[in-house]
Order: C-alpha cells, then sequence, then structure tokens
C-alpha cells in the first residue's frame, strides 16, 4: 500500500468517492510524473545542444506543474467540487500527452527523455482512467 493509499484510507471522509482507486493511481502518477518531468528539464539543460531542447523543457515546466497541481487538488478530500475535479485532470491529461509527444521525438538521442515520456503516458491514461470512473 503507497502512502497515496494510506493517507486516502485514513481520511475521515474515507468511502465517499466512488473511484477510489481510480483517485489513487491518478495522485501517484501525478505526483511521479511531476518529478519526472522536472528532472527531464533539468538534464536537457545539460545537455549539450540545449537550444534544440527549449520547447522540451517548457513542456517539461508546464507539465511538471499542471501535474503538481492536480495532485495536490485531487488529495483534498473533505470537500470536492466535481466540475474544478474533472477540469483540473482534463487540464493534466492534455499536459501530459504534449509533453509525451514532445519527449518522444528526443527519446532515441535522449535516454531522460524516454523516461519522460513514459511517466507522462503513465499519468495521461491515469487521468483517463478517473474521468472515465468520476
Amino acid at each position: 500500500m503507497t502512502a497515496v493509499d494510506q493517507m486516502l484510507t485514513t481520511h475521515p471522509k474515507a468511502g465517499t468517492i466512488d473511484a477510489a482507486d481510480a483517485l489513487a493511481r491518478c495522485i501517484q502518477a501525478c505526483i511521479e510524473c511531476a518529478q519526472t518531468c522536472t528532472a527531464c528539464a533539468d538534464a536537457c539543460l545539460s545537455e549539450d545542444m540545449v537550444a534544440e531542447l527549449v520547447t522540451c523543457i517548457t513542456k517539461n515546466a508546464n507539465c511538471a506543474d499542471v501535474c503538481a497541481a492536480t495532485g495536490a487538488v485531487l488529495s483534498r478530500q473533505t470537500t470536492m467540487d466535481a466540475d474544478v475535479v474533472r477540469a483540473v485532470v482534463e487540464a493534466c491529461r492534455t499536459a501530459c500527452a504534449s509533453c509525451a509527444q514532445e519527449c518522444e521525438q528526443h527519446a532515441d538521442m535522449h535516454e531522460h527523455c524516454r523516461v519522460c515520456a513514459e511517466a507522462c503516458r503513465r499519468c495521461e491514461q491515469a487521468c483517463t482512467d478517473l474521468l472515465a470512473a468520476l
């Protein structure tokens, strides 16, 4: 059981959300993706060809911020605004898809971009799954 699972199940409002498993997976994916995108942007900044990676760095930074915000919003269980949750999860899914697509273009040359693209695709799928479960 992850710390995310433990926090969701020990919350006084535990069990009030029908999509608890999808919620936990999405929060975990968002946290992982935010860290991975931050690390990938930093790795891109260390590459000799940094000028060719400006778009990748920007998309990494945007995705990291959106994922972090999404993970935080989804972690708040006391009262949940379904419209806000759907909007933020949809934004996260969009940011992840965009970042993954960009990183995939560099994955053959930069291993960190391959790892990042995979994390973004996992988060994109977790967002899709949560939206379907809501």
